[in-house]
């Protein structure tokens, strides 16, 4: 009898692949940090010179006043960028980018969403992103870079005087970086909702499968 026919022993089964490579994983709740504080302190900030006729209730804010939440906002913020900045570069070298969110085609969005709107959408494969998955992955990554756009031109008006007058000018870029804000917030309702309707895809973001 030959090597090759003597049967696998118990617990010599080769590992399933990772569903989530380790960068990604650590790199995502780096992110989700971050962006939680960036949130948080955020609201602080808007309270002290509000856009509209409301303010952010102070127990869903951090930093108690407008210089502790200046101070988290911004180191929030460089570790988000230093963070961002290897997700995206690993992202595309490794080609994760190209495979998991494109292409991206409208009917498939459309026929996706009625799937999940109905019930019927599968989530078997946990490898494998459906088209409203990676529309919202793609866009929140296009609102991230917005976002940190639009606050370097809110904090450094003079200095990045091109950029801050690409959005618009100060004031422009004020709303900018709220609406863009706001979106990754709507982003995060959902992304947390759907985990706790597929809990498997948070156990898959944690062990990586």
């Amino acid at each position: 009898m030959s090597v090759d026919a003597i049967p696998h022993r118990i617990g010599t089964a080769p590992a399933e692949p990772a569903i989530h490579p380790r960068w990604v994983r650590i790199t995502h709740w780096i992110n989700a940090l971050a962006v939680m504080v960036m949130i948080g302190s955020g609201w602080e900030i808007y309270n002290a010179s509000p856009l509209f006729a409301f303010a952010f209730p102070p127990a869903i804010t951090l930093g108690r006043w407008l210089a502790g939440a200046l101070l988290l906002h911004f180191a929030a913020m460089w570790i988000l960028v230093l963070n961002g900045l290897v997700y995206l570069i690993l992202g595309i070298v490794t080609g994760r980018f190209r495979s998991k969110l494109f292409p991206i085609r409208a009917a498939a969005v459309l026929a996706d969403t009625r799937a999940a709107l109905t019930g019927r959408l599968s989530y078997d494969d946990l490898s494998v992103y459906n088209a409203v998955q990676r529309l919202f992955y793609s866009g929140v990554l296009v609102v991230g870079i917005v976002v940190v756009l639009s606050g370097v031109a809110i904090w450094k008006p003079v200095q990045f005087q091109e950029l801050t007058a690409l959005l618009g000018g100060y004031d422009t870029a004020r709303y900018v970086h709220f609406f863009a804000m706001a979106a990754i917030v709507a982003f995060l309702v959902i992304h947390v909702i759907m985990a706790l309707v597929v809990p498997k895809t948070m156990r898959a973001m944690i062990i990586g499968r």
